[in-house]
């Protein structure tokens, strides 16, 4: 009989990427954190032993927990929080289990710091129209759904990032930038470990519509067009931003399950 307390792997990462996503909270000890530096996309580190103190902050979310195995940490964690009203479930077979299906896994040493709210914190230009749009959706969908950003004057991205302890991107002489003919969003794809055949077919539209490259793929004019299209019709950089998450969220959609999927009329007789 299916678990109503757990959540397995295949069905774990079917959200994974989607706005829908459950929040993650990986609960593993540190020794074996150690053993195994990386996280499941979006997700977070915590203390199993003190859930008291932190389990009020996911109400109103829907949780995921993860330990080692997916036993006792875990399934405690979950109880805990479901205690407190939160609808929470245990990743069946933990760490391991999601290691071993070959699931994605974060490169948690390419994280930046988190501010003292647990975020972390971006800088780059203002007037974002593709790449300043695809990095901060894969920061939301599979780094850090709290993120920050900040949009300032390309000439003072180096100086906020100083000041505010942001990481700048999308500018020159940065870490997170254009290397060769690949944009930031492959950079981050890569330095990340988020390499899957969804998030490279992603980046393949986004490059193409980002250097200048329509004729890579049939599908990069249309983007940038809508990408413009957005950069028209918000003033303000962060209301653009949380609009083109759902451009991305789209894309993402079709790169994963739908390109094999053609339309036309008249439709095929039932």
């Amino acid at each position: 009989m299916p678990s109503t307390t757990a959540i397995t792997v295949s069905q774990l990462s079917r959200l994974i990427g989607l706005p829908g996503a459950p929040v993650i909270i990986d609960v593993r000890t540190e020794e074996d954190y150690n053993a195994d530096p990386r996280l499941l996309p979006a997700s977070s580190r915590r203390d199993f032993k003190t859930v008291p103190t932190w389990a009020s902050e996911f109400a109103g979310s829907r949780v995921a927990v993860v330990c080692q195995r997916g036993q006792k940490l875990s399934q405690g964690v979950a109880a805990w929080l479901r205690y407190e009203g939160i609808a929470a479930e245990s990743l069946e077979g933990g760490f391991e289990a999601w290691r071993d299906a070959k699931g994605l896994l974060v490169h948690a040493g390419k994280m930046p710091p988190r501010d003292e709210k647990g975020r972390t914190v971006w800088v780059t230009r203002t007037r974002p129209k593709v790449d300043r749009i695809a990095c901060p959706w894969l920061i939301r969908r599979f780094i850090d759904p709290s993120a920050v950003f900040l949009f300032v004057e390309a000439a003072e991205v180096s100086a906020t990032a100083a000041r505010f302890q942001a990481v700048p991107f999308d500018i020159d002489n940065v870490f997170w930038t254009h290397r060769g003919e690949r944009c930031t969003f492959d950079t981050m794809i890569e330095e990340f470990g988020l390499e899957s055949e969804a998030l490279d077919r992603l980046a393949m539209i986004v490059r193409a519509a980002d250097t200048a490259s329509l004729d890579l793929v049939p599908q990069a004019a249309g983007f940038l067009a809508a990408s413009l299209g957005l950069s028209r019709m918000f003033r303000d950089d962060l209301e653009q931003m949380e609009a083109g998450m759902l451009l991305y969220d789209a894309f993402y959609r079709w790169c994963r399950d739908a390109t094999e999927e053609t339309h036309n009329w008249p439709g095929k007789p039932s």
